[in-house]
């Protein structure tokens, strides 16, 4: 019976799929920039997109902005260049009449006026849409990440892409957004520009675009090589991540400061930093190399382009004040161009960038029912089995289980025990259907576990992993999340307290339940012991209160005294009710009905405690040498 895992491409084959293969010949070419085109819009829209889910209204009024603002400077410079002429007129003799000159003033008066305000407006609309796109983003990938198979996780390709759209969820929107805004109102003003130059010279404004041309291929080049270079050394990134953060990290700072550590972090932080600088260095330098030579060949041409002007003015063939009017153009024109390009150019990089996050929203999950998905009975014992199980993890060859058999029936506990590695928490992801097989099937009540509800199903495992949460709320809230959606008065959260033998050290906490955990967020926040927090944990399953009790190493950090309270209050908890425990403390398995010996992903033994003892097999050798150690130790006292 062949399942597969069903998680889809990867995030590299999607990305290798969205890549645009280079043209191979000079015939390749337009269609190679088609595609280009069309992916680097499709990829912009979907920016303008998310702001238009955030506020429409925020989207229309910038872009209103930016019309406005490409039409001013236009005005600004007629204005300018009008009142320069009335007042030349005025220096010849020419007789200029005050109230002309004095509309003019009112003119440059409100076009400054208007200029700041509307420059204000941008910057609050800016200021107001980047915190709002920000949280739009961040819980866009916070739904999306609930859906997401846990499996995907194990992937760190998918989970550095799940980081960098998380980290660029915060700047590449509006900081593509107000690029594109820009380059409107710059597009708008060259237009202008072009009709007003046209008057003196047709090829006067087509010379200064011509001229650009070249410094934008080079910006477009060199960008991409950017963000090929940034994709290939990805690995190097996360590196230097890992190094600068391990050391601020408040649960290594102890042992890194014991050992001596922070400074072998810096070191390799370093040497990896400049291996990677290097070759980013190389890329800069070289774009810049190009940029001024290319500056330089536009500057002589404006400044020949200005003498050609003022040769006009000489000849009186235009007036002084349009002097300043034709060569602002042109100095607008041309900034127009420098600011085209530059702003072309971080849209194009923005967009390859947030390749990130529209890749991780693409993500399909696979952990969905089949079929409409049918919902578990609830507040009954349940039999689980698994039926020829093979599990790979994914991107493994190696197989975790192989031809799995194992059956819990209703109102059952069963301990599975094996060395670490044997298999045993990849067992209890599966029977929760964090993960699927790979092969074989596992039954709910006798029914494919794939076609449940999978929320439902969730909601019937009352469940501690050995990996277990630590959530920086009050102790009450911890204990809560046990089951988020349960309506229970405090007094089944206190009494959940008291099963897992953590309520005489909530009661000495400075605020009791309402103490807050860790020092995350509040200054008065308690830091647990590994053994309180496990207690609460434990306090979680107890509040549940579920079908099907999983318990992972739920006593790990544990004393033995308060293992067997604990133990004793799960007598209680689990009656009636399937359990599925992994230990490894033999003597918490002793009273289990049945203990399952996991080796290699196979099931080698299975029976209780008497049944396995008289057999003499692992799971005695096993038995009798924590026996021996405990009785060793009691002969030493």
């Amino acid at each position: 019976m062949q399942h597969g895992f069903g998680f889809g491409p990867s995030n590299r084959q999607i990305n290798d799929k969205n890549r645009i293969p280079k043209p191979k010949s000079v015939k390749e070419i337009p269609s190679y920039l088609r595609k280009l085109t069309t992916t680097f819009f499709t990829r912009l829209f979907y920016i303008f997109g998310l702001v238009w889910e955030t506020k429409p209204l925020i989207l229309v009024l910038m872009v209103l902005i930016a019309l406005i603002n490409g039409i001013l400077p236009v005005v600004g410079a007629y204005i300018t260049a009008q009142i320069i002429n009335r007042l030349a007129e005025s220096i010849q003799g020419v007789p200029v009449e005050l109230s002309a000159l004095g509309a003019l003033f009112i003119g440059q008066f409100a076009y400054l006026f208007f200029s700041r305000v509307t420059t204000e407006i941008n910057r609050i609309l800016s200021n107001l849409s980047g915190e709002m796109v920000t949280n739009h983003i961040r819980r866009k990938i916070m739904r999306k990440a609930k859906e997401i198979d846990v499996a995907c996780f194990d992937l760190p390709d998918f989970y550095e892409r799940l980081e960098n759209a998380n980290r660029e969820a915060g700047m590449r929107p509006i900081q593509i957004l107000n690029a594109s805004l820009n380059i409107i109102s710059t597009t708008v003003s060259m237009i202008s520009f072009i009709i007003i130059l046209i008057n003196v010279s047709f090829w006067t404004p087509f010379l200064v675009g011509i001229l650009a041309l070249p410094s934008a291929i080079v910006n477009f080049i060199f960008r991409k090589k950017t963000v090929n270079y940034m994709r290939r050394r990805s690995k190097a990134r996360r590196q230097m991540n890992y190094y600068s953060s391990s050391v601020v990290n408040k649960d290594m700072v102890k042992e890194m400061r014991l050992l001596g550590l922070n400074d072998e972090f810096e070191k390799r932080y370093d040497s990896v930093f400049a291996d990677y600088f290097s070759g980013l260095k190389r890329i800069i330098l070289s774009e810049g190399i190009w940029n001024v030579g290319f500056t330089l060949l536009r500057i002589l041409v404006s400044c020949s382009l200005f003498f050609f002007i003022a040769m006009l003015v000489l000849d009186k063939q235009i007036q002084i004040g349009d002097y300043s009017y034709y060569t602002g153009a042109l100095s607008s024109i041309a900034t127009g161009v420098s600011t085209f390009i530059s702003g072309t150019s971080t849209v194009y990089e923005g967009t390859l960038f947030i390749e990130n996050l529209i890749t991780f929203m693409k993500q399909k999950p696979s952990v969905v029912p089949l079929g409409e998905g049918i919902m578990p009975e609830t507040g009954v014992g349940h039999t689980i089995e698994f039926v020829d199980v093979t599990f790979k993890y994914p991107g493994s060859d190696k197989a975790v289980l192989e031809h799995f058999n194992f059956k819990l029936e209703k109102g059952e506990t069963v301990a599975l025990v094996g060395l670490n590695g044997a298999g045993k928490t990849t067992i209890i992801k599966l029977l929760t259907r964090l993960y699927d097989v790979t092969d074989g099937v596992i039954l709910l009540d006798g029914r494919d576990i794939r076609e449940y509800n999978v929320k439902a199903l969730y909601d019937l495992f009352g469940i501690v992993f050995q990996d277990f949460g630590k959530y920086a709320f009050t102790v009450e809230e911890n204990i809560r999340f046990g089951k988020i959606n349960k309506n229970a008065d405090f007094s089944q959260v206190e009494n959940a307290s008291v099963q897992s033998d953590a309520k005489d050290y909530i009661d000495s906490l400075p605020f009791g339940f309402d103490t807050p955990l860790t020092r995350f967020f509040e200054d008065e926040g308690t830091e647990l012991s590994m053994g309180q927090w496990q207690k609460l944990a434990v306090a979680r399953a107890f509040y549940s209160d579920s079908d099907i009790i999983i318990l992972d190493e739920p006593t790990a950090s544990l004393d033995a005294l308060a293992e067997q309270e604990i133990f004793r209050q799960f007598d209680v908890l689990r009656k009636d009710k399937t359990t599925l425990f992994v230990s490894h403390r033999l003597s918490s398995a002793v009273d289990a009905d049945r203990i399952v010996v996991v080796k290699g992903g196979k099931i080698i033994e299975d029976g209780n405690h008497s049944r396995l003892m008289e057999q003499n097999g692992e799971y005695a050798r096993m038995f009798e040498a924590q026996a021996k150690k405990y009785r060793a130790k009691v002969t030493k006292i």
